[in-house]
């Protein structure tokens, strides 16, 4: 049986695979940013759609990926959740 993470790396040595792998994984990474500030705020979706002035199915497709919050959207999510947002541009080199 394959192991993930020898599964990854040899899928990794195509170009291809490579960047939409890096592409999705910042996707991911905004994602696991929100629902962290959701969950150490004690806030459910219901809560935080209602600061938020939408509904919680609104928030889960934010959650899930459904859509792309523009950054308006993902400021008020954070003062909503008692965390401010901070943008910072990194080399593609890393």
């Amino acid at each position: 049986m394959t192991k993930l993470r020898d599964l990854k790396e040899r899928l990794m040595q195509d170009p291809e695979f490579q960047e939409e792998y890096e592409r999705i994984d910042e996707e991911y990474s905004l994602i696991e940013s929100l629902v962290r500030a959701r969950a150490e705020a004690n806030l459910t979706q219901e809560q935080l759609a209602e600061r938020l002035g939408t509904t919680q199915s609104a928030v889960a497709r934010m959650e899930g990926g459904g859509v792309s919050p523009s950054i308006a959207t993902i400021r008020r999510y954070a003062r909503a959740t008692g965390k401010r947002l901070e943008i910072e541009l990194v080399s593609a080199e890393a």
